[in-house]
């Protein structure tokens, strides 16, 4: 009767767990699909794996759209174009900071300007903020705020700073006040 090596065994074992991380590794940047919890309490809870889409440009190897998980930050983002071309200038960005779906993400080369360099308006944005972050805004607090989300996700995004001025309570010497305060959409 031959006996069995335990080397072999154990690389045995191994190979099989790294196969399964691997397999796990690829389906989870596949972005999963819907996976049923059981019911509790006669509840069902769905878990989904929710990914997002960014926006990369400048100098990375493939730029266009990329998919990445909605816990993703900016160096995730380059990952997903495949990296920063050589000679780009990833000292200007915060790559820990997180992105959100529809972002846009511009990696320059050295020597170039960073993004967000041309003082270009920078303030609370009307169509992603929440009602607490809206509250940011001049002379606005949580009962306007819960009106302009309101609004927001009945009327759609807004086009145009002014398009406040259809949200009730908002008249033409509120938006001169918040105006500077807005990222213009």
């Amino acid at each position: 009767m031959p006996t069995t090596n335990p080397r072999i065994g154990a690389i045995v074992v191994v190979l099989a767990l790294a196969i399964a991380i691997g397999a796990g590794a690829w389906y989870g940047s596949r972005g999963g699909s819907p996976v049923a919890a059981p019911a509790v309490g006669g509840v069902s809870y769905t878990t989904v794996a929710e990914t997002i889409i960014v926006h990369v440009s400048g100098a990375v190897r493939r730029p266009g759209l990329v998919t990445v998980p909605s816990s993703a930050r900016i160096a995730d983002v380059i990952a997903a174009a495949d990296g920063a071309r050589l000679g780009a200038d990833l000292g200007g960005l915060n790559l820990a900071a997180t992105v959100r779906d529809g972002d846009q993400v511009v990696v320059p080369m050295l020597g170039e300007a960073p993004p967000g360099s041309d003082n270009a308006n920078r303030g609370v944005d009307l169509n992603r903020s929440s009602a607490a972050e809206l509250e940011e805004l001049p002379g606005v607090g949580p009962v306007l705020a819960a009106r302009i989300v309101a609004f927001r996700e009945s009327n759609g995004p807004f086009s145009v700073v002014e398009d406040l001025l259809d949200v009730g309570g908002i008249g033409e010497s509120k938006l001169a006040a918040m105006r500077d305060a807005i990222e213009t959409p």
